[in-house]
């Protein structure tokens, strides 16, 4: 056997292994972590919405399709937290989540507040669509004080 067939084997040897290594690893992955990293980045996508908003309303001028753009991210990524939150994927799964107990021991508020940042999330593509700065500033309140206010109770970093 040749040098260079003998390196491209054991190239390829190491290669299965790292593919073998790091596929068990990516299996490896509680159900836990994979909920958590998504809802983490919904609300990463949501922030990320939330300052195309405010930096339009700082401005004063109001860029419609994007200000529309955002609000649908919003009322879409709120839909979609509302079923990241199922038991098993608090704190006790001992995964790093800022979600505390109180999601899963006082569920029927917290499915509440999700509703209502949902709904006002709804309200902003409305306001949004209109392209006036005073309705979508407004409307930036309503969502912002939907936010805050699960935040305080559901949220341990606040």
């Amino acid at each position: 056997m040749t040098l260079s067939k003998s390196l491209s084997l054991a190239a390829l040897g190491m290669s299965a292994a790292f593919l073998a290594v790091t596929s068990t690893l990516a299996v490896a992955a509680s159900p836990a972590a994979t909920t958590i990293a998504t809802r983490h980045a919904n609300f990463k996508k949501m922030g990320g919405a939330m300052k195309v908003l405010k930096d339009q309303l700082a401005s004063g001028t109001i860029d419609k399709p994007a200000a529309v753009t955002a609000a649908k991210t919003l009322a879409a990524t709120g839909r979609a937290q509302a079923g990241l939150f199922p038991n098993g994927s608090g704190p006790s799964s001992g995964v790093k989540t800022d979600a505390l107990p109180a999601i899963w021991t006082n569920r029927a508020v917290f499915d509440g507040q999700m509703k209502a940042f949902i709904a006002q999330a709804d309200k902003m593509v409305v306001a949004a669509n209109t392209g006036n700065a005073a309705a979508v500033g407004a409307q930036f309140k309503a969502v912002g004080g939907t936010c805050a206010a699960c935040h305080k109770q559901f949220r341990a970093d606040n």
